[in-house]
């Protein structure tokens, strides 16, 4: 029996607040609250794969330490600008 998208989308997120790393919670679980809904499924599965990867992969790769898997870049581009732009101080 196949996963139901809103059974899909809690595991998830889930996995995207409770990671190896509180570094990482922090990145990827406010992401997944906020952008998972309106993802297509081609990136969902993307993002499902991602979140199979080790934590001490991750943070060097959404912080730009170091470069990522090609199959990631669009995807960790996005969730990096989304974490820098949770953290601007507005004026």
């Amino acid at each position: 029996m196949s996963e139901t998208r809103e059974a899909r989308l809690k595991r998830m997120r889930m996995r995207s607040w409770r990671r190896g790393i509180k570094e990482m919670d922090l990145i990827l679980g406010p992401y997944a609250d906020a952008r998972l809904p309106e993802l297509d499924a081609p990136t969902l599965d993307l993002y499902d794969q991602l979140l199979e990867e080790n934590d001490q992969d991750l943070y060097p790769w959404v912080s730009g330490a170091q470069p990522c898997p090609p199959h990631y870049l669009g995807l960790l581009t996005e969730i990096g600008q989304f974490a820098r732009e949770r953290h601007i101080t507005k004026s």
